[in-house]
């Protein structure tokens, strides 16, 4: 497909797709099927893309009752792959994978390369998982697409990861946000940022806070840090990435439709507020998504990018709708304790969040590094300052407790840091 002008040539692409996605599932899904008869609905009845509305939803719950090919719309010998996401209970989401999907997931994931400045003359340090998780593989297509060099590493062995990078000087990192501070904070212990030359981290799978992106550029000695989005169900990474002026996710309209509705009512939200992301993907064959809620929570972000894409953006991912916690009758995110710490002088990027019962009460213990340069006798007063802010922002007392740097556990995946002891 060649360049798209405009926002009307971006509106007729996505109807075409979304016909041909409902047609499609419904003639060879029988769970899809299923559920567009319970909705009373027809694929002659989209004919525009506020028929979307229209459309059921499916939800997560959805691909494990239908294990082990959930949404399948092909037939078995058309699947050429199959990954599985990570972090699930019980039985696991199972998504298939023809040619053609295999096909458009590189295409588009060598656009998001594309965004972040990544080509020929380019190195990639990838560091993330291979096998059924879907980055690696992901990661390393997109990066073979562009023209780089792909140097598949794929997570952890810091003393690997570190030789490979003064060895091989790769100029790009691809990991999770957990694993750029991991690994950039080995690279500060040993004495080694002149000897790289990372310039560019990619970096997705989880919130990352502004105070851990400014400790990751600094210890890395990099240019730019790019938010890469996706999820296993969406092909995997790639189907979205910030520009280099970092005003937002640029999503790749042209694959899938975005919605922003309020995870309660299931209604759309107003512009810039935050809802759940709910995608409906166009081009899809062997397991479409309509109406897919990923949980995930965000904000479109209105208008054009001064870098001049056409395609529309939304804001990081800002946490999910089933990780709220529910503390003394008050509906707290992480992402905003999260906020609210990135804007505190004197600690580090690391928290640890514990709910405790206590006397027939609900307490909730955050656990904060001291920043390795400050002088511990500033405790008390950051402390303060900390339980102040989260009381006036989020309504809900908290306690603090400040512990030395590196105190808290560091990840090569995705940090667990909250832990609900109730």
């Amino acid at each position: 497909m060649g360049e798209i002008k405009d926002a009307k040539e971006l509106e007729k692409i996505q109807l075409e797709g979304l016909k041909w996605t409902v047609n499609h599932a419904y003639k060879n899904s029988l769970f899809y099927k299923r559920q567009f008869d319970k909705a009373g609905v027809k694929p002659e009845d989209i004919k525009g893309l506020e028929d979307l509305s229209r459309l059921p939803f499916t939800e997560a719950h959805h691909l494990r009752d239908d294990y082990p090919f959930p949404l399948l719309s092909v037939p078995e010998e058309k699947v050429v792959r199959i990954h599985s996401s990570s972090g699930t209970t019980g039985k696991r989401k199972i998504l298939s994978y023809t040619k053609k999907d295999i096909e458009d997931w590189t295409s588009f994931f060598a656009r998001a390369f594309k965004m972040a400045g990544i080509g020929p003359k380019d190195r990639v340090q990838i560091a993330v998982g291979y096998g059924l998780w879907t980055a690696g593989a992901g990661f390393q297509a997109g990066c073979e697409r562009v023209g780089a060099m792909a140097i598949p590493v794929g997570p952890g062995n810091l003393e690997l990861q570190c030789q490979f990078l003064i060895d091989l000087k790769p100029t790009c990192i691809c990991c999770t946000s957990s694993m750029a501070l991991l690994l950039g904070e080995e690279i500060k212990r040993r004495g080694l940022k002149d000897k790289i030359s990372i310039r560019t981290v990619i970096q997705g799978s989880e919130r990352c806070s502004d105070s851990m992106r400014r400790a990751i550029l600094d210890h890395l000695g990099a240019e730019h840090l790019y938010d890469i989005t996706g999820l296993t169900e969406l092909y995997g990474p790639g189907p979205g990435i910030d520009c280099h002026l970092h005003k937002g996710i640029h999503y790749w309209a042209d694959y899938y439709i975005l919605e922003i509705l309020d995870p309660e009512t299931l209604e759309p939200v107003k512009d810039g507020e935050i809802g759940e992301m709910v995608i409906t993907t166009l081009r899809k064959e062997a397991s479409p998504l309509i109406r897919y809620r990923t949980r995930d929570l965000t904000r479109k972000i209105s208008g054009p990018c001064p870098c001049g894409s056409i395609f529309p953006r939304h804001d990081r991912i800002l946490g999910r709708s089933d990780d709220m916690i529910i503390i003394r009758g008050v509906n707290v995110y992480p992402g905003q304790i999260d906020e609210i710490l990135s804007e505190i002088e004197g600690i580090s990027s690391e928290y640890n969040i514990i709910l405790e019962r206590r006397d027939a009460r609900d307490y909730m213990v955050i656990k904060v590094e001291r920043d390795s340069a400050r002088d511990p006798s500033y405790d008390e007063e950051i402390q303060a300052g900390i339980e102040k802010q989260i009381k006036n922002q989020i309504m809900v007392s908290a306690e603090v407790q400040i512990v030395d740097y590196g105190a808290l556990p560091r990840s090569e995946r995705k940090s667990k840091r909250i832990f609900d002891n109730r």
